[in-house]
């Protein structure tokens, strides 16, 4: 990777996690961030969370102004579009830019249904010998239609990577279907052993409870279920990560806005139009923060 500053202060690179009550998906967030580190290595590169583990994205921030940095990208480390990608991570930006006018700061879109993520998935499955089987995709659950849609969109396009001819989508929570209804739409549908994949980055407190789920599914039910487990710190995200912070900083952010609710008035979710940044769970939310402006996705 060349070089983006040419300048005695170094290009920065802030990736943002949910962040989790597990010290293992802490650990590994951290591994994913010491790889990319570790491919640019003229990039200044820090992790930091929006809640449950430390340091703070704000604290990652003023890590990397220590460091020299001026100029640096926020990538979010999350695969679908929802609330916190696209409200509590441009907080960050907005707070950071506020508390330090010297530095300029770029946001990028989340990882999204990339290839190369989908390609992995398939791989993990492949690895647990699930190849053709009937499949069911995990996928994290939120309020966010747009964000609910693109798990759809992995779960057929890892269909037919995977050459299953059948696939159903399952959530961890907040909506519909859950696994275990997910699991049971599908044995209706197939016959024989099934197979599941999660679509999460790191482990953490909601795979290992839809581990519980799957185990208390073949238990009850007698199917054998395949569990191909998540995506994990692989040397894949690296690149991927890095086109992210380019874009950023080229100017080149191509979010979705057709099918987000904070722009479209969605059936229920009308007062969603023009929402605060940073209403969410951040330790930026509006509400934690006593203020807020309006819902920006452009953060160019």
């Amino acid at each position: 990777m060349r070089s983006e500053d040419s300048s005695s202060n170094p290009t920065g690179l802030l990736v943002v996690g949910h962040g989790s009550r597990s010290v293992e998906a802490r650990g590994q967030m951290l591994q994913i961030g010491a790889m990319v580190a570790e491919a640019a290595a003229e990039v200044a590169v820090e992790v930091g969370f929006l809640e449950l583990s430390d340091p703070s994205a704000g604290q990652a921030l003023d890590q990397l102004v220590r460091r020299g940095v001026r100029r640096a990208s926020v990538v979010p480390l999350m695969l679908n579009p929802a609330g916190h990608a696209k409200s509590d991570v441009p907080a960050v930006v907005l707070d950071g830019r506020r508390r330090h006018r010297g530095v300029t700061l770029a946001y990028a879109r989340p990882l999204g249904a990339d290839l190369r993520l989908v390609s992995l998935a398939a791989h993990r499955l492949d690895q647990a010998g699930a190849r053709g089987l009937p499949l069911v995709v995990l996928a994290r659950g939120t309020s966010d239609p747009d964000a609910n849609g693109d798990a759809y969109k992995v779960a057929r396009l890892l269909a037919e990577a995977n050459a299953s001819r059948v696939v159903e989508v399952g959530f961890s929570g907040i909506t519909w279907p859950s696994v275990p209804e997910a699991l049971a739409l599908l044995r209706r549908k197939a016959d024989g052993p099934l197979a599941t994949v999660a679509w999460f980055l790191c482990t953490g407190v909601l795979i290992e409870r839809m581990r519980d789920q799957i185990a208390e599914f073949s238990s009850g039910t007698g199917t054998a279920v395949v569990d191909a487990g998540y995506l994990g710190p692989d040397p894949v995200l690296v690149p991927l990560v890095l086109d992210r912070h380019l874009e950023a900083l080229h100017g080149d952010i191509r979010m979705n806005c057709d099918t987000c609710a904070y722009r479209h008035p969605f059936p229920g979710l009308e007062d969603r139009v023009g929402q605060a940044v940073g209403v969410g769970h951040s330790h930026l939310a509006a509400e934690h923060r006593g203020t807020g402006s309006g819902h920006e996705h452009h953060l160019s």
